[in-house]
């Protein structure tokens, strides 16, 4: 016999309901800005030092990283102790305001430096989906960042205007 197809007749099915189906509750994913992806470097910066100055003041950091950090580039100047327990206190209240699966990655990718394979292999996701749900984490705390001004807007040639 050969694999010819088989021809079916065709079916309409029809439903009468009063009431439409229930709709599923998701959250339709957050647009990547590239405005805020330009702050991206800074806001991993800005996550290295609050783990580093929580450590150092005797506090453990709510998200615990390594003891090895890298270089500092963030506009935050911190200069005194009393400013350092403000500045953990800060980005703490700004952590709290991402939902936990955010926090999650920003952990282990920022905080504790996994690659982003490493990340991948723990959850047991695609790397491509983990990389977009780091990059909408980092995105959607840098938001939270530059509307506490704790990064500062850079100012560019042109001027654009951060879309909120």
């Amino acid at each position: 016999m050969s694999a010819a197809p088989i021809i079916l007749p065709i079916v309409w099915a029809t439903a009468s309901s009063s009431r439409p189906a229930p709709k599923k509750k998701t959250s339709a994913p957050t647009p990547v800005l590239p405005e805020l992806a330009f702050y991206r470097k800074y806001t991993e910066a800005l996550l290295r030092r609050y783990t580093r100055l929580s450590m150092e003041s005797g506090r453990a950091p709510s998200l615990l990283g390594r003891e090895m950090f890298r270089g500092n580039v963030t506009h935050y100047k911190v200069e005194g102790f009393d400013d350092v327990v403000i500045f953990v206190h800060d980005v703490e209240q700004c952590l709290k305001l991402l939902s936990p699966d955010e926090v999650y990655v920003l952990r282990r990718i920022a905080i504790q430096e996994y690659t982003q394979a490493e990340t991948a292999a723990m959850l047991r996701l695609p790397i491509r989906t983990l990389v977009r749900r780091y990059d909408r984490a980092l995105d959607a705390l840098t938001r939270i960042f530059l509307d506490r001004r704790l990064l500062k807007p850079l100012a560019g040639c042109q001027d654009v205007e951060i879309k909120k």
